[in-house]
């Protein structure tokens, strides 16, 4: 077992829930705020993690993501640069809606031309929770001229819904994954996420081969996720993200091992046995609404309270529900209704009965 110390880059809440999986496994998580003034003084066998795949220039993260203990240095910019995960995905054979470079002038017609009327532009760098787009969909619509070089566009979509797979990889290859995961966004935010579903197990080892495919060729070690579109019977790969996920966040309440206590177990040199789902899952993410102590009063629910400033759009918190009894999941859902806001959480509600609808 490693007694060092494992800092992570960034301490918003993926960080705080890698600290707080930590504590049973005896192992000293270190979160650390980007801005600090100063830096903390690492050793030279400590181990540094990350809990964002992009961070400014500061002196903290200067000093550790240049530390030679650094888990996946050399996975973050490459995953981080929208362009070169494309080229990835690309090399590997694993299918992704069509790209292009937004470079050199291309103009928008140039890119209708190549990728059909729908065109979406991402910035390379940056951008989450729908943040970083910009939709080309009239015939006068134009390519920003502050986009050239600083985005890539890709094919609109007609996807059925979106999943994610969340897996751990370890050093000496091993890898595990967690059943496919409903994704909900709205507006580019993940609203709810729902899992496990035996609709989905047709397509667990297609995502299980994507996946894995990515860990090795990346020599990864922790946990990955990989959100995808359902088109049909085939996945195509939208993002990957090296780190813990939000649509992981259910296995905190409903798998005996955590994406956090994956993360961690695989970093510090841990078994990661295939952990047991413990029930039907729902999780409902907390999107600017303030906190509601009758969250409480559900008996199968728990509460995550980030801390946060509430702000419109923000992600401050997140609710996960477990049970075996399918019923317990769905009353707790129809009790939620009235203790979220309804302009946030409606749909997102609605949306996750409907989603358990074919599990009975």
């Amino acid at each position: 077992m490693s007694s060092k110390p494992i800092w992570v880059l960034g301490a918003g809440q993926l960080g705080a829930m890698l600290k707080h999986a930590g504590m049973p496994l005896a192992l000293d998580v270190r979160p650390v705020d980007i801005n600090e003034s100063s830096a903390p003084a690492l050793q030279a066998d400590d181990l540094v993690t990350a809990e964002r795949e992009q961070w400014p220039d500061t002196l903290v993260t200067n000093t550790l993501a240049h530390h030679a203990h650094f888990v996946n240095k050399p996975v973050f910019g490459r995953l981080a640069d929208r362009k070169t995960q494309k080229e990835l995905i690309d090399s590997l054979g694993l299918s992704t809606a069509p790209w292009r470079n937004v470079a050199n002038e291309i103009s928008a017609n140039e890119l209708r031309d190549q990728l059909g009327e729908r065109v979406l532009l991402k910035r390379r760098t940056g951008g989450y929770d729908g943040k970083g787009q910009y939709w080309i969909r009239a015939q006068d619509d134009e390519v920003p001229a502050d986009w050239q070089g600083q985005a890539i566009a890709e094919q609109a979509i007609p996807f059925d819904e979106e999943v994610s797979l969340v897996g751990v990889r370890n050093r000496a290859g091993q890898c595990v994954f967690y059943p496919l995961t409903l994704n909900l966004h709205l507006n580019g935010i993940l609203y709810a996420s729902v899992a496990p579903l035996t609709r989905l197990q047709a397509l667990q080892t297609q995502a299980e081969d994507m996946l894995g495919k990515l860990l090795n060729e990346l020599d990864y070690v922790g946990v990955m996720a990989m959100e995808c579109f359902r088109v049909g019977d085939q996945l195509m790969i939208n993002e990957l993200a090296p780190r813990v996920h939000n649509s992981g966040h259910w296995t905190q309440a409903g798998a005996s091992i955590s994406q956090f206590e994956y993360h961690l177990r695989a970093i510090a040199d841990m078994a990661i046995p295939k952990a047991q789902i413990l029930g039907q899952n729902v999780m409902i993410n907390l999107i600017g609404t303030e906190y509601n102590p009758n969250w409480l009063n559900l008996p199968v629910a728990q509460t995550y309270w980030y801390g946060k400033a509430v702000l419109p759009g923000r992600k401050v918190g997140h609710i996960n529900m477990v049970s075996k009894d399918l019923g317990e999941i769905r009353s707790t859902l129809q009790q939620l209704k009235y203790l979220l806001p309804e302009q946030y959480y409606k749909e997102a509600i609605e949306w996750s009965l409907k989603a358990l609808e074919d599990q009975d």
